[in-house]
C-alpha cells in the first residue's frame, strides 16, 4: 500500500513537487524519490499522467498558427473600435 493510499489522497505539497518534478526543477534526490513513489502510487501515477496530456496539448495548441484571414479580420475589426472611439 502506498502512502497516499494510507492517507486516502496526497498531500498538496506532493502535489506541488509532482509539477516541479515535471518541470525538471528537482534535484536528482528528489527525482529519484518521486519517480520511485509514481511506481507505487496509482492515484499519483494518474495525476502525472493527466497531467502529462494536459501539457502536451497546451503545447501543441501554442504552435498552432490562426489563418491569415482570421489576423486580419481582428486587426481590422480592433482599428474600427480605435477609430469609433476617437
Amino acid at each position: 500500500m502506498s502512502d497516499c493510499e494510507s492517507l486516502g489522497d496526497c498531500a498538496d505539497s506532493r502535489i506541488e513537487r509532482l509539477y516541479d518534478y515535471l518541470d525538471g526543477a528537482l534535484s536528482h534526490d528528489d527525482l529519484v524519490e518521486i519517480k520511485n513513489h509514481l511506481e507505487d502510487c496509482p492515484e499519483c501515477a494518474e495525476e502525472h499522467d493527466l497531467e502529462c496530456v494536459i501539457r502536451s496539448v497546451v503545447k501543441r495548441s501554442c504552435t498552432e498558427v490562426a489563418p491569415t484571414t482570421l489576423k486580419t479580420s481582428i486587426l481590422d475589426r480592433i482599428s474600427q473600435i480605435k477609430t469609433a472611439e476617437h
